[in-house]
């Protein structure tokens, strides 16, 4: 449920995220209408996905050692943190071996992962995600906590609704790994360069922010994965 001003955490009242929350408070019934929608839609993909994803699962296992599932902390709702669910595409550890993001080539990533990563197939167990409520379908991407911590004040405003498995700065970045391949220190260029540029896209979509709309994200989401590229 959307909250009022008073009640949203002490670091998100400020002047700088008001103007968001303004925006998302006269629209509130919009945002209870998004919430029935991750209900229903992602009860149904759940149960279509079921099988798929013990299939992907097992490819997994046999691929290599480690996990199913990548379960990295991230950040969401009024900067509650909780464990996505991801299918793990990289060796066990990767994040303790370099980045936290990925980068073209990375040798990190396992066979079967990067087949998966080609077509966003590890994001499908997010759906769980989405029906705890910790995600929804549209929203800003769910960042490691070490990236939030670094958040410029008006960057909160994002955590004003649920992380998403997509949003239009996912679309636009959807091959982000190759934009930040050879660069001699991965995270000072995602932080200084990548993360910024996609923050404008974040920040735009609140301030435009309506049910359609998100519709329109989803079906863009799909053209995009599908091979169209968006400026």
């Amino acid at each position: 449920m959307f909250k009022k001003w008073e009640d949203i955490p002490d670091f998100m009242q400020c002047d700088e995220i008001r103007p968001y929350w303004e925006i998302l408070w006269k629209r509130r019934l919009q945002l209870v209408l998004k919430r029935i929608f991750d209900l229903i839609i992602g009860g149904i993909l759940f149960i279509i996905l079921f099988v798929p994803m013990i299939i992907i699962s097992i490819l997994i296992k046999i691929d290599s050692a480690g996990p199913v599932f990548y379960r990295q902390e991230r950040v969401t709702t009024y900067g509650r943190h909780f464990r996505i669910h991801k299918f793990r595409t990289m060796v066990v550890n990767a994040d303790k071996i370099g980045a936290c993001v990925t980068v073209g080539n990375d040798r990190r990533v396992t066979r079967i992962g990067r087949k998966l990563r080609t077509f966003r197939l590890d994001e499908l167990p997010q759906v769980i995600d989405v029906l705890q409520g910790t995600m929804s379908f549209v929203g800003t991407r769910p960042e490691a906590v070490k990236y939030v911590e670094g958040y410029r004040k008006e960057w909160n405003a994002t955590l004003l609704m649920p992380a998403g498995i997509t949003s239009e700065a996912s679309i636009r970045y959807k091959d982000e790994d190759k934009l930040l391949n050879g660069a001699i220190d991965v995270d000072e260029v995602y932080v200084k360069q990548v993360l910024p540029e996609k923050m404008k896209w974040n920040l735009n979509s609140i301030e435009r922010f309506s049910f359609l709309r998100e519709l329109l994200t989803m079906c863009r989401t799909v053209s995009a994965v599908l091979g169209k590229e968006y400026e």
